[in-house]
């Protein structure tokens, strides 16, 4: 198999002079139409262009490894949109948990016993494990909008989707996350 290198741009650079495969062909071809679209969803969601090329050249490494596996070639812009998407989702993530993890650590009184900080963290393991079993699209809305911070309008635009369905899906994350949640605050209240 030929070794290509891939950078953030979309550009392909072969390491190698063997002939290129049909299959590297095609995914070459296809990543020419949309070179720097998983740089864009990336910068979308994570706002920093360091972690948006990080997630960029991912993205390309994964769709090149996998491209064999997509069966409908001709959406390959969104399947590549897709991956970006939630390498980029996964990213943020993992850089706010341990953002709340330092600040709380810096802001955590010393008062608190050790059963308090345990409750503390046994609730935001709960919170992240729910979060992590709604449902794609309630998720992305709920990530955008509570957690980063976004108002509907720039919701809708992130997201691609008009203003009210983003408020009904918002609606309904916060709804389900409630309810993934309200056995844990019956639980606190026995306590």
């Amino acid at each position: 198999m030929q070794e290509l290198a891939i950078c953030c741009t979309g550009s392909v650079v072969k390491l190698d002079a063997e002939s290129t495969s049909d299959i590297d062909r095609e995914f070459e071809l296809r990543l020419a139409d949309c070179s720097t679209l998983a740089f864009r969803v990336a910068m979308g969601v994570l706002h920093n262009r360091e972690d948006a090329e990080d997630v960029a050249q991912e993205t390309l490494l994964r769709a090149y490894k996998n491209f064999y596996r997509l069966r409908e070639r001709e959406r390959f812009r969104a399947w590549l949109a897709r991956i970006a998407w939630r390498l980029a989702v996964d990213r943020w993530r993992a850089t706010a948990r341990r953002e709340r993890r330092e600040v709380a650590a810096a802001e955590t009184p010393p008062s608190l016993t050790v059963e308090e900080l345990a409750t503390r963290s046994e609730f935001q393991q709960h919170l992240e494990r729910a979060m992590d079993e709604l449902p794609e699209k309630l998720r992305l809305v709920l990530i955008l909008a509570a957690i980063e911070g976004h108002n509907l309008r720039e919701v809708a635009r992130l997201a691609g989707l008009p203003q009210g369905t983003v408020k009904s899906r918002l609606h309904l994350a916060r709804k389900q996350l409630a309810e993934k949640l309200k056995w844990l605050a019956r639980d606190t209240k026995l306590a």
